[in-house]
């Protein structure tokens, strides 16, 4: 049976037969009990040779007495020598030094006389030192023998010398508190064992992520500084260094060195960090946001990030001007055919002389005129997202008016249409673009759904301060493979569409506080309004 593991890394023989290596503490502790046991057998040696059997040591044979001890001795040394040579079979080195320790214990107590001389106590120091690393098994395999030892050596004086039976009381309690000794003493450091074990996983998993937070807080962009009580500073990674512009920063007072801090750190003490004030500063020419949090700690220490705004607002501008240019390129493909249709087809009008066709061919021109028309609406219409002018809106009085308004202008008859609401609610919205949005929805959900009675759902709901306005139409719905391309401008399934409205749709949306999401939920198309309640209002 193998001791117990500690997640020692395994030599190559032990990892390729699975099985667990062999702590180091545990050889250790191996080697300072041998050091125990030859210092015994020496002292043992030294006392019979000084005192003879004045001691009672070797009283029943005084020169056997002390050939044990020398054996006992020359063995101790052997098996330091191996403990410093050889690593290996740690249970077998184990069980070979109790087992010497076993008889010649029982040897010495023998040449002493028995029991009545004491000795038997030291077999107790040996099993307790082999239950601190033994397996549980060999730890009552080793109570077995030392008791075995004891009851053969009174059976002995029992048998030749006529001893009383009554003197197998001292050798019976002796082995009980054999078992219990050892037991209790295996039961103990099996435990310490696996807290040891825990300690030290928890030890390495505690180093791992300090090494990873520290890469990850050296290689990125942003600067960390950890300030004191005081406000100064104890670590800081590179960035910080480069961004502040400091050529050395531990131990300084950085209220001193950047001008505004100051203000924003008072502020931040004054309110028990209960909050996270920030603050736009310039540092030598360079455009920095300070932002402080709480560590959590019990040492005070806060946390200040500093971020790039110059290198910030580079990237969105690189973003705005990336979206800028793909936007170009779709609104110059999307211009290029209707000009193309109606340049052909004005060419073919100024040929053609019979009255029928002359008619096409200006419904050509008309249709592509007024696609030109909502394309540039609805470009338009990207610069005045950001235009919101939220108030307050009740849905459910503002729906009912808003569904009037659109069936009279779009010509839809009302009964394809139907309202539930299950709450009233209240939204801070811009009525206009709340307009745009709902006009969009339904326009879609009345090309695409049967013009049935009902066809259309307009339901107003919601849970706890979130309200849902949603457009359900009874059509096929939108297949999975154009779900991800909905809100894609210029994607469009409909050949007179400009693939605007849901792109646009969403941007008001967003421009309000409020998100627009398609809802896979049914058979038909389901598009979902969410924002927050107003309350209070």
């Amino acid at each position: 049976m193998n001791a117990p593991s500690t997640g020692l890394a395994p030599p190559k023989d032990a990892a390729r037969a699975g099985v667990e290596p062999t702590p180091d503490s545990f050889w250790i502790s191996l080697r300072y009990f041998n050091l125990y046991r030859i210092m015994v057998a020496a002292l043992f040696l030294a006392a019979s040779l000084y005192y003879e059997a004045s001691l009672n040591l070797g009283s029943h044979g005084l020169e056997r007495f002390r050939t044990i001890c020398m054996w006992y001795l020359a063995f101790g040394i052997v098996f330091h020598v191996l403990l410093r040579h050889l690593r290996d079979r740690f249970n077998l080195q184990l069980s070979l030094h109790v087992a010497l320790d076993v008889v010649a214990i029982t040897l010495l107590m023998h040449a002493s006389g028995g029991l009545r001389s004491g000795l038997g106590v030291m077999l107790l120091i040996s099993l307790i030192g082999a239950a601190l690393v033994a397996p549980r098994r060999l730890t009552y395999l080793y109570a077995a023998m030392a008791t075995i030892a004891l009851l053969l050596e009174q059976t002995y004086w029992t048998l030749v010398n006529d001893a009383p039976i009554a003197d197998y009381l001292q050798p019976g309690l002796l082995a009980i508190g054999c078992f219990a000794s050892a037991g209790i003493t295996n039961w103990l450091a099996q435990r310490v064992t696996a807290n040891e074990r825990l300690a030290r996983q928890r030890g390495r998993e505690l180093e791992t992520q300090v090494r990873v937070n520290q890469r990850v807080i050296q290689e990125m962009h942003e600067g960390v500084v950890v300030l004191d009580r005081d406000g100064r500073v104890l670590q800081h990674n590179p960035q910080a260094q480069r961004l502040l512009g400091m050529d050395a920063l531990r131990g300084a007072e950085l209220a001193r060195l950047v001008p505004g801090f100051a203000r924003v750190w008072k502020a931040w003490r004054e309110s028990g960090a209960d909050q996270s004030p920030s603050a736009d500063v310039s540092v030598r020419a360079r455009e920095v946001r300070l932002r402080l949090l709480e560590a959590g700690t019990e040492d005070d220490v806060t946390v200040l990030s500093v971020e790039d705004l110059s290198r910030s607002r580079e990237q969105a501008q690189q973003l705005k001007l990336a979206a800028l240019g793909r936007l170009t390129a779709n609104i110059a493909h999307e211009i290029r055919n209707p000009l193309s249709a109606i340049s052909h087809a004005a060419e073919l009008l100024a040929e053609e002389k019979r009255e029928r066709d002359r008619v096409r061919l200006s419904r050509i021109i008309n249709d592509n005129t007024r696609r030109l028309e909502r394309l540039v609406a609805d470009v338009l219409q990207l610069n005045r997202r950001d235009r919101a002018s939220p108030e307050l809106v009740h849905l459910n009085s503002w729906l009912v008016e808003f569904l009037e308004e659109y069936v009279t202008n779009e010509s839809v008859p009302p009964e394809r249409f139907v309202l539930e609401s299950d709450r009233d609610c209240r939204v801070k919205f811009d009525r206009e673009h709340l307009r745009q949005v709902l006009w969009n929805l339904l326009r879609n959900a009345v090309r695409y759904s049967p013009a049935v009675a009902r066809s259309i759902r307009i339901v107003l709901g919601g849970y706890a301060d979130q309200v849902e306005l949603s457009v359900i139409d009874a059509g096929p719905g939108v297949s999975p493979a154009d779900q991800g391309n909905l809100f894609e401008p210029f994607f469009t399934t409909d050949s007179k569409g400009t693939g605007l409205g849901l792109y646009l749709a969403r941007e008001l949306c967003a421009a309000n506080g409020a998100w627009l999401e398609y809802v896979e939920d049914g058979p038909g198309a389901h598009f979902r309004i969410r924002c927050t309640e107003a309350r209070g209002a």
